[in-house]
């Protein structure tokens, strides 16, 4: 006697809840994300191969941007508070200490520096400042600027980068770099923009030899 054959049914998902569940997520990113801001100096970095991650404290980055314009941002607010009080002893000025702490990157000459805290954080445009004085060696205010932050850290370790534009000039690579060597900052990072290694270069092989010899 054969055995009575079932009538066949296609199976039924309701997928309601987990549309739901779907939408409330998408919704949840929407609210909770943080457009990245504009950045207020501009500045296009080259490519390079490189795999070494920039640090993330204890940092001193001196920005060049396209028109070779200098500036200055330091990370750590205790070192900035001695900073400033030191210029204002040194060169006689009148910063606001708290502004000055508060401030993301300074980029004029010492004598328009207390106005330069006046103005709002985000009316601080690269492009609107003049930046730090870099022509030559004898007008050079990083040079100053250098030797403040070095007594500042008192011995400590100095994460010290340099982050230039593309299409900025030698000279203005050449007078940072002056600054650099009158502190006896012998040794300092560059910002760049990183890139996979191109496949049949020397670099390329010469990793694939050390990924061969691990996996050995």
């Amino acid at each position: 006697m054969s055995r009575p054959k079932l009538p066949r049914k296609s199976t039924s998902i309701d997928m309601t809840a987990m549309c739901d569940v779907a939408f409330l997520l998408l919704s949840f990113f929407i609210l909770t994300t943080k457009f990245k801001p504009s950045e207020a100096i501009t500045v296009v970095t080259p490519s390079s191969v490189a795999s070494h991650v920039a640090p993330d404290k204890d940092i001193v980055l001196i920005t060049i941007d396209k028109n070779g314009k200098v500036f200055l941002s330091i990370d750590d607010e205790a070192k900035k508070q001695y900073i400033a009080s030191a210029l204002n002893t040194e060169k006689n000025l009148t910063l606001n200490v708290a502004a000055f702490k508060k401030s993301t990157f300074f980029g004029t000459s010492f004598s328009q520096l207390p106005s330069f805290l006046t103005i709002a954080e985000e009316d601080r445009k690269g492009n609107l400042l003049p930046g730090i004085p870099c022509k030559d060696s004898a007008q050079n205010e990083l040079v100053d600027w250098l030797k403040v932050i070095n007594d500042a850290y008192q011995g400590q370790k100095i994460n010290l980068l340099l982050k230039g534009d593309n299409l900025a000039k030698y000279p203005a690579f050449k007078n940072v770099l002056y600054a650099f060597k009158k502190n006896n900052f012998l040794k300092f990072q560059m910002v760049t923009n990183p890139e996979t290694v191109p496949i049949g270069s020397d670099l390329y092989r010469m990793n694939q030899g050390k990924a061969d010899s691990k996996v050995e």
